[in-house]
């Protein structure tokens, strides 16, 4: 349809020639060899105006055969009517061509010029076409789409118009929005009131420009003037308050409630804790702490007062843990339990096992002849109390106690010694944690944990030390613990007994030297039975059978001695044990069912 209409417009209606299948032919073969010819480079198309109507063009093509790259001529959008009336005028203007049989056909050479003239003097025919835009340029369809017995019966225009190149599109072309698109990161606001509700904007001053009524805005509030800052909430878009729903504003009124009720009763609570001191018993418990009313004071009665409720649930239970006994007994041994006297671990195959160290047995049977015995671990009663009943079911340890009696602070379970109610100067802690420890380290015996190894003999190798302790009488075992800091004390203390032991050897065969071999007063009191008192240093004490007088001509220390007694008496109780043990687990059995019974 293209090559037909661009055929009518470049052939006058004067010289209207009928085409036979012959001069079609001819005419195609013609476009077919001008097709491999190279195209004319075009030149830049300008930038079309709408308001502008391309200029018309003097001169017509003296070759009236198409070419593929031959543009298409159309005249401006205006001459549509002048257009249509010229045709019509054209129309009656072709009664005087002369026949059919009497025109000749197209010309088959290039350079074939066209001899005719146009014979009307009417107005060109033109076909009303819209001004070229940059949206699609106008293509005309291969030769194979042209059919052969296409007609050509068109007239050339008087005037014809100028080629136009056609307009391609361009990015620089589309349109932009007037406008930065609305950032939606802070949700998306209310078209409600640009829509339905107009309020009265402010006057502006002349030089900002107002936008139409009808554009409705989703980034700027039309109550408030543009601001040229970056978006968000109430930085140049709409103000906070839009992007909030009535259940915001609930929700932000409660909350300043709450807030200002938390602030009258910090206050209130603050200046209720800080009161005077209510009896001479509370003002005692904190004499470095002022009395008046002035803010210092008032502050360190509530601390002190605060600190005295969460006691409650970091402080021991009871500020005595043991009980008031009298006579005192004169030394107190506190054990640690995990670790230290049992170890507990769970397997696959087993569960949860708890072993009992070797030797723990004769240990603690050995030292309640010396020591009051109490077991401080950091365990709940609920699960130590039947592991300790397994341990020692003959009461060897006189007082245990559970996590109930420790220190909490700062994530850490602390054994005070001061709750004990028993003189410092006289208790030592043996345990595995020196975290546990860490308020009297000085009364604290630190050993490596157990965990599980049957030949370790870390607990049973202090028996010598503690006994020295307790049989030597010393007055501050704070002293003595200290001269063994930073050294492992059971090895320590068997090099210093070792020390000792020769030099009393070697004083004990100096002293025999200078003694007379042969006295008469020995051998009479001899022969009376009666023994002769020697090493008056001594005192007169007696150990066991014998005085220790005698066990220094034995060769013995004291410290020998008393361990020889120790050990007859550790005898004398697993004797005991052995033929009674039965016997008295049965009684504590039965009294403790009756306790039950009672309760």
């Amino acid at each position: 349809m293209l090559a037909r209409a661009a055929s009518r417009l470049l052939v006058p209606r004067a010289i209207a020639f009928p085409v036979t299948r012959a001069a079609a032919a001819q005419s195609i073969r013609t476009f077919k060899l001008n097709k491999h010819q190279p195209p004319a480079k075009k030149p830049a198309p300008p930038k079309p105006s709408p308001s502008v109507r391309p200029a018309r063009g003097p001169e017509v093509p003296k070759d009236l055969t198409w070419k593929r790259n031959d543009p298409i001529k159309f005249a401006a959008a205006g001459a549509a009517a002048a257009g249509s009336g010229a045709a019509s005028s054209s129309a009656t203007s072709t009664t005087d061509a002369p026949p059919a049989h009497e025109q000749t056909g197209f010309n088959t050479s290039d350079n074939a010029e066209s001899t005719t003239e146009p014979q009307s003097s009417s107005e060109p025919v033109v076909i009303a076409m819209p001004p070229p835009t940059n949206e699609q340029p106008l293509e005309m369809p291969p030769p194979s789409d042209i059919p052969q017995n296409a007609q050509a019966n068109t007239a050339p225009p008087q005037d014809p118009v100028e080629d136009v190149p056609p307009v391609e599109p361009s990015l620089e072309d589309a349109p932009k929005p007037s406008q930065p698109l609305p950032d939606l990161r802070q949700g998306i606001p209310s078209t409600f009131e640009a829509e339905f509700l107009k309020p009265v904007a402010p006057e502006e001053p002349p030089s900002v420009s107002k936008a139409p009524e009808n554009d409705v805005n989703l980034t700027n509030d039309p109550r408030e003037p543009a601001s040229a800052g970056s978006g968000g909430r109430g930085t140049g878009e709409l103000p906070k308050s839009a992007y909030e729903t009535s259940s915001d504003r609930r929700r932000n009124r409660i909350a300043n409630y709450s807030y200002a009720a938390m602030a009258l009763a910090a206050v209130t609570g603050t200046l209720y804790l800080g009161r005077e001191w209510e009896d001479e018993a509370e003002k005692n418990a904190y004499p470095d702490i002022p009395s008046g009313w002035s803010p210092s004071s008032i502050y360190q009665r509530a601390a002190a007062r605060l600190s005295g409720q969460m006691g409650y649930y970091t402080e021991p239970t009871f500020p005595k843990l043991l009980p008031t006994v009298d006579p005192a007994p004169p030394y107190t041994l506190v054990l640690s339990l995990e670790d230290l006297m049992v170890h507990s671990e769970w397997t696959r195959e087993h569960g949860w096992r708890t072993a009992k160290r070797p030797g723990i047995d004769y240990f603690l049977r050995y030292l309640s002849q010396y020591y009051e015995l109490v077991v401080f671990t950091s365990l709940p009663s609920a699960s130590a109390d039947p592991i300790i009943r397994k341990l020692d079911p003959f009461h060897i340890i006189m007082w245990p106690l559970f996590r109930e009696a420790t220190k909490y602070e700062k994530g850490e379970y602390i054994k005070d010694l001061s709750y004990l109610n028993r003189d410092l100067s006289k208790v030592i802690l043996i345990d595995t944690k020196p975290s546990h420890a860490k308020l009297q380290p000085e009364n604290s015996i630190i050993l490596p944990p157990w965990k599980g190894e049957p030949a370790n003999k870390d607990l049973v190798a202090l028996i010598p030390f503690l006994e020295y302790i307790a049989t030597m009488g010393i007055a501050d075992v704070r002293t003595v613990i200290k001269s063994f800091e930073g050294k492992p004390i059971a090895q320590e203390f068997a090099r210093r007994e070792a020390k000792a032991r020769e030099a009393f050897q070697k004083a004990l065969a100096e002293e025999k030297a200078k003694r007379p071999k042969h006295s008469g007063t020995g051998w009479l009191l001899g022969a009376l039975g009666m023994k002769p008192q020697p090493g008056a240093q001594a005192g007169g004490l007696v150990i066991g059978d014998q005085t220790a007088a005698e066990g220094f001509e034995q060769g013995k220390m004291l410290s020998d001695q008393i361990r020889e007694r120790g050990q007859k008496q550790y005898e004398a109780m697993e004797k005991e044990i052995r033929e009674n043990g039965e016997k008295w687990l049965k009684e504590m059995e039965a009294e403790e069912k009756r306790r039950r019974r009672s309760s």
